[in-house]
């Protein structure tokens, strides 16, 4: 057998759609992509969100196009669907990082945390693949198949500290959903595969530790908080690109319906 380790993990020259792209992990990989010669399509629901985004992605390369779109109802799937075939028949890589979370105590949690978070992290993350099969199957090959990578938590797989019953009960959804569609379409040449983020210096993360929101400023302390974490810091964006980016490219293309924790330990130490 002739060994070939020719672009190993490039990505140049693929075309990726990445859901919540406009902060946070989806901005992180967004960046990584571009920086690495893809061309990208990121979505989120504000269109002014999607405006500076591009403008900060543009340091790391210029092919990137925003979508504003909502991946809670099949509207907003239907939209980015319509308006993405504008610009291509096919997909390469499509990111499944949009995601809602919700924190109540048991006793009065509501129905619109509950449904929120399972409309935009479990059936928005199912019909968007439903309905860019046509150009993920149009992409695939059984030497370079199209990928799917939807993005989890680690709260899918422990319990979690906080309480979000209904963002660690769709998480773990989307680990299981990930499993269910690898086994369907491997077949027609794309890989399904998730990856489960731990602390990363996120919005959603904010907002959980107390610092409302920002990411950076006076009164956030990403170190005090990676200080709790086994690896001793939170995620860096080359942690949260890197790992798609593997999944992605002829290094991972024999990858098929796993889940990957990316959180510096935290799963295995518990």
């Amino acid at each position: 057998m002739q060994m070939d380790f020719d672009g190993l993990f490039s990505v140049k020259g693929k075309t990726v759609v990445i859901t919540g792209g406009s902060r946070g992990i989806g901005e992180m990989m967004a960046a990584g992509f571009l920086k690495n010669g893809a061309k990208v399509f990121i979505s989120s629901r504000k269109a002014d969100a999607c405006a500076e985004a591009v403008e900060r992605l543009k340091a790391y390369g210029e092919d990137v196009m925003a979508i504003p779109s909502d991946m809670s109802t099949l509207v907003g799937v239907n939209h980015l669907v319509s308006e993405l075939s504008k610009h291509t028949d096919s997909v390469d890589v499509l990111i499944n990082n949009a995601g809602a979370a919700w924190g109540a105590p048991i006793d009065d949690f509501p129905e619109v945390g509950w449904d929120k978070v399972m409309d935009v992290n479990v059936k928005g993350v199912f019909f968007l693949t439903q309905k860019l099969l046509p150009m993920l199957r149009k992409s695939g090959t059984m030497e370079d198949p199209a990928r799917v990578i939807n993005i989890g938590s680690i709260d899918g797989l422990r319990t979690p500290a906080m309480l979000t019953p209904s963002y660690s009960a769709s998480k773990a959804a989307v680990h299981h959903l990930t499993r269910v569609l690898s086994a369907h379409l491997v077949k027609d040449h794309i890989t399904v595969n998730a990856i489960a983020p731990g602390p990363f210096p996120t919005y959603m993360l904010s907002t959980g530790v107390g610092f409302g929101g920002k990411t950076e400023g006076d009164d956030v302390d990403w170190e005090a908080i990676g200080e709790n974490n086994p690896s001793g810091r939170v995620g860096l964006p080359s942690d949260a690109a890197g790992l798609a980016i593997f999944l992605a490219s002829k290094a991972g293309s024999y990858v098929v319906g796993q889940t990957i924790a990316l959180d510096g330990g935290v799963v295995t130490s518990n």
